[in-house]
């Protein structure tokens, strides 16, 4: 695994610390982020209703997290990243 660190919250506290890595053997984002309560996935599925293809609720091995916006530039870094690692 080629794991690459990408950034950070800016905002971060110790021990609160939204994260952003790639992964350009595997071409994907790893992201740490606050889980989601049992009552704001509730919410998720009321609001949004399922998307094609996907069942309701969120499966045993899966998780909701929440990403602040202010790291949307971190996660568009890391996306470059990915593309600059195909065209290798």
């Amino acid at each position: 695994m080629s794991l690459q660190f990408v950034g950070i919250d800016p905002d971060t506290e110790t021990g609160d610390s939204p994260t952003v890595w790639v992964d350009t053997d595997k071409r994907e984002l790893l992201l740490q982020g606050w889980t989601a309560t049992p009552d704001e996935e509730e919410h998720i599925y009321s609001e949004a209703g399922t998307a094609p293809g996907h069942a309701l609720g969120v499966p045993p091995h899966e998780t909701i997290i929440r990403i602040p916006a202010r790291m949307m530039h971190i996660i568009r870094k890391a996306c470059d990243e990915l593309d600059r690692s195909a065209d290798h």
